[in-house]
């Protein structure tokens, strides 16, 4: 048996670095609801565990050095947010992994074919597929790939 939170991280951190690579190397304020989908807190204001699991993946994200981000705004969103060097690298670089989909890279350009197998376009797919196996297999590869050898 799974455990759903961490399904749940893996496709958190997978939309996260997507979207500031998207608009990598503008900082941006990224919302926890543009992320896990909307919540209503309860009569005490809280927020639900999933809710709170989104914004502690993006705080962790911080504290690994994956991205980084001026401030947080309450529990709702983290301010001016931009990929780090180290996830910039990784995720543009060419994955060591067979892609989801199959890509016939003769029948391409080259570089077309270069781009095709890139980490961000398999996590991309990935996320598309909204298959949690590929996009943990995805995400765990990428994080993997960006730590230094010792």
């Amino acid at each position: 048996m799974t455990d759903i939170h961490i399904d749940e991280f893996y496709r958190d951190i997978g939309l996260i670095l997507s979207r500031l690579y998207a608009s990598f190397p503008q900082r941006c304020t990224m919302y926890v609801e543009d992320i896990c989908g909307s919540d209503t807190p309860d009569e005490f204001g809280l927020h639900s565990d999933r809710f709170l699991g989104c914004f502690g993946a993006m705080v962790w994200l911080q504290d690994q050095g994956y991205i980084l981000f001026d401030s947080t705004i309450r529990q709702e969103a983290i301010d001016q947010a931009v990929l780090t060097e180290k996830s910039f690298l990784t995720l543009s670089s060419q994955a060591s992994i067979a892609p989801i989909e199959d890509i016939d890279a003769e029948a391409l350009p080259a570089s077309v074919a270069e781009r095709a197998i890139t980490n961000i376009n398999l996590l991309r797919q990935a996320l598309k597929s909204r298959s949690s196996a590929q996009v943990a297999r995805i995400v765990f590869h990428i994080m993997e790939g960006s730590i230094p050898y010792r």
